[in-house]
């Protein structure tokens, strides 16, 4: 049929489709009985409105597992144990270094002088609990109670102790009526020290001869810098905290650098063990942590990242199932491709007990826990794994899961007790008795100007960190290219097995058409993709990543004329359609945005904990596309990224996890910066991304590949030109001071310059 038949006849059949359809449903016949009857003419009726050429049928999409359902919090999280300790050490320095990234904590930050006050000392016999506040930063404040044993002498054992999410943290108290249902139901034993379980387990470790910190998480009791209703309850966006300069907490400003809840509780703990390790009578080499609930998430994120610790005992929180529901305990990147189970096995093979009770960790007997066992057995520590199932009690840290943590600690801790060990009863303090703020000492400043003055403070301090990295190219790889492959989540030697399946391929005249999917067996992606190949071949490939996919590459049904530059130069042109481009979208729909989980509160980290932002998986995409490019011909082909206009940032990050296999690209960033979006679903957020000198970091990293790069002025970011000065690839930087089609034009002629094999 020809052209012009085929348009007259849509015209005519697409208003004689939806008037017959019309009278079909009047009639009574089910509508989806006539939609296909009439999909035929429906669908004709319906032009491409993508240029080029199509690889799936219409309204078919990808076989691709990024398009399935989204991973949230209440998730199911294995952890698959290694047989071998050397691949197990791989991984374990690949997730310590997710957690450190996520966290905001890659590099560490400096260790700013506490400068504790400890007072307001108070005999209770055979113990003593002080009032302590120090600075885990200049001017933000952690606080807590210390607990130490009386009579006796030499250094003691520590036990760092943070409490979770019971109402008003380490003053809470559970009321007379309750503590006497617990008393029946074999909870606890006593109706004054038991109103306290928090208290309780502080009091009988000091008379067992520890010495313990109890502190605050941010927001509860003394800590009144950040309210716990933000800290803890944040549930939407604040327009005035959103702000590309002086931002808040859960901004996407804030998500661009790291700045998390979760972040600074995690350096709180870490400034926390700092101070008990200072204090003279406390033994290094003999330290425990423990916690339940939100404290038990603070107990072995902490003993995942610090290697001070001695033993662990984080109660009913590691699971394979809900991984903490607090904004506390989510970040950005932190659990996407890990979890609890797996953070908790980083401590090994040191000793980790744990009790899991009638709430998300209920399962772990039999999911979770055995496969901690086979991970302890094979670094050959197989007593060192406990688990105390209490699953007829509900979610807690009661006297019967505290009198297994006992136990646990006497003997790795050395403490020499005969077993078992009986809590007996104490006098709980008070709030006023607790509470380190008084006259003497008044409560530090906080609040919004506060927060804001703090999250500056933070970017400054990193700021300078990347500075003095930036001295050395080794050293700012290790720290940027570290970071970024924790940002991105795959580098090219983890993009995994790619093969193209051919769907069809087209004689052109000067050139072949070959249509087709790129699967990522190993990730179980399908991107689909259009290869043109000249008749008279240089043996060198342009990957064309364009905002419309690959239907950047045409115009009309004709290649565009760039595309057609290059293949009368002899390069082969490959272009495809990224997640949610092209043929990833149904007809009508939008897929401009990122998707977000289900959870009503705007807080990034429920999505972007658990899941990787588009921005990431498009750059996971132009790996995959160069691991294909790569692999074809005989080796000593030339490959060769592009990417102009809202494309340039996707290949500026692909081709620095990429590295030398990439011989040369061309980058359009059209001034683009992380920092400056406003919109967490933004098609570009990523978390950190400002976070290691923005976009211009990023094109840091791809020193020393050849690199032409439009978008940033006349010179360049000076970053850039300094990453390859040392390097001493300075003239494979090219710079170019001009948009639109006068960059398009200058960029194909850097291509067909620098297209020099290797």
């Amino acid at each position: 049929m020809s052209t012009t038949l085929e348009v007259r006849l849509h015209t005519f059949t697409a208003p004689l489709a939806r008037v017959c359809l019309w009278h079909l449903c009047r009639r009574g016949v089910l509508l989806m009985m006539a939609a296909a009857l009439l999909a035929p003419w429906v669908k004709a009726a319906e032009p491409n409105a993508q240029p080029g050429p199509r690889v799936l049928p219409e309204n078919m999409l990808p076989n691709d597992t990024r398009l399935g359902p989204l991973k949230d919090l209440d998730g199911y999280f294995p952890f698959h144990p290694f047989q071998f300790p050397a691949p197990w050490f791989h991984r374990a320095e690949q997730v310590r270094r997710q957690i450190l990234v996520a966290l905001g904590l890659w590099p560490m930050p400096e260790k700013t002088p506490l400068n504790p006050v400890i007072h307001g000392k108070m005999d209770r016999g055979d113990y003593t609990v002080e009032k302590v506040y120090f600075e885990s930063y200049p001017g933000f404040f952690v606080t807590g109670n210390l607990y130490r044993p009386k009579g006796k002498s030499g250094r003691r054992p520590a036990v760092l102790t943070p409490h979770g999410h019971w109402s008003k943290g380490r003053f809470y108290d559970q009321g007379e009526l309750n503590v006497r249902k617990e008393i029946v139901d074999g909870a606890e034993r006593f109706e004054e020290g038991g109103r306290s379980p928090l208290q309780s387990r502080c009091v009988q470790l000091a008379r067992m001869g520890c010495v313990v910190f109890f502190y605050d998480m941010i927001g509860y009791a003394d800590s009144v810098q950040i309210p716990e209703e933000l800290a803890h309850g944040f549930s939407k966006q604040r327009p005035e905290m959103n702000t590309i300069e002086n931002w808040g907490l859960f901004s996407p400003q804030a998500e661009a650098h790291l700045q998390s809840v979760m972040g600074l509780q995690t350096w709180d703990s870490i400034r926390a063990l700092d101070f008990l390790l200072s204090l003279p009578d406390v033994d290094p080499d003999r330290v425990g942590v423990t916690g339940a609930s939100g404290g038990g998430t603070q107990t072995f994120i902490l003993c995942a990242l610090d290697p001070r610790p001695t033993a662990a005992f984080p109660a009913v929180m590691v699971s394979t199932a809900m991984q903490g529901g607090c904004t506390c305990e989510n970040a950005s990147l932190l659990r996407v491709d890990t979890g609890n189970v797996e953070f908790a096995a980083l401590f090994a093979p040191k000793p980790l007990g744990m009790t899991a009770a009638d709430d998300w960790t209920k399962e772990m007997p039999s999911k979770g826990f055995p496969e901690l066992k086979t991970h302890y057995a094979m670094l050959g520590s197989l007593d060192n794994v406990m688990l105390k199932p209490l699953v007829h009690f509900g979610h807690n840290y009661n006297y019967v899961s505290r009198a297994a943590m006992y136990g646990w600690f006497n003997r790795h801790l050395n403490l020499g007790l005969q077993e078992p060990i009986v809590e007996e009863d104490y006098r709980r303090l008070t709030v006023g008795e607790a509470s380190v703020w008084d006259d003497t000492h008044p409560k530090p400043e906080g609040g919004p100007d506060f927060e804001r003055k703090l999250l500056h403070s933070l970017a400054e301090s990193a700021e300078k960190q990347l500075n003095i990295a930036c001295e050395s190219s080794a050293q700012y790889r290790d720290l940027v290219g570290g970071a970024l492959e924790v940002m991105i989540g795959r580098n090219l030697d983890e993009t995994g097995e790619v093969e193209l399946r051919k769907t069809r391929a087209q004689d052109r005249g000067a050139y072949q058409e070959t249509c087709g999917l790129l699967h990522n067996i190993t990730h179980g992606e399908e991107i689909p993709c259009v290869l043109l190949e000249p008749k008279k071949q240089n043996g060198r490939t342009v990957i064309w990543v364009d905002e419309k996919g690959k239907a950047g590459l045409y115009e009309a049904d004709q290649p565009s004329s760039e595309t057609r530059r290059l293949l009368d130069a002899g390069f082969s042109v490959l272009g495809a359609d990224l997640l949610f481009q092209g043929e990833f979208v149904h007809a009508g729909q939008d897929m401009t945005k990122n998707r977000l989980v289900s959870n009503p509160r705007e807080f990034a980290g429920y999505t972007y904990g658990y899941n990787r932002t588009l921005f990431a998986q498009r750059v996971h995409d132009i790996l995959s596309l160069i691991k294909f490019a790569g692999s074809r011909g005989s080796g000593r082909e030339s490959l060769q990224v592009v990417g102009l206009a809202g494309a340039g940032p996707w290949v500026a990050a692909a081709v620095a996890q990429a590295g030398p296999a990439v011989n040369s690209a061309a980058v359009d960033t059209g001034g683009f910066r992380f920092g400056k979006i406003l919109d967490l679903q933004d098609v570009n957020f990523l978390p950190g991304g400002a976070r290691y000198g923005d976009l211009p970091g990023i094109l840091a990293v791809c020193s020393p590949v050849s690199l032409w790069l439009a978008g940033e002025g006349k010179q360049g970011p000076s970053l850039v030109r300094s990453m390859y000065e040392k390097n001493g690839a300075a003239k494979s930087l090219t710079t170019f001071e001009g948009d639109g089609p006068r960059a398009r034009a200058a960029a194909i002629e850097y291509l067909i310059a620098n297209s020099s094999v290797k």
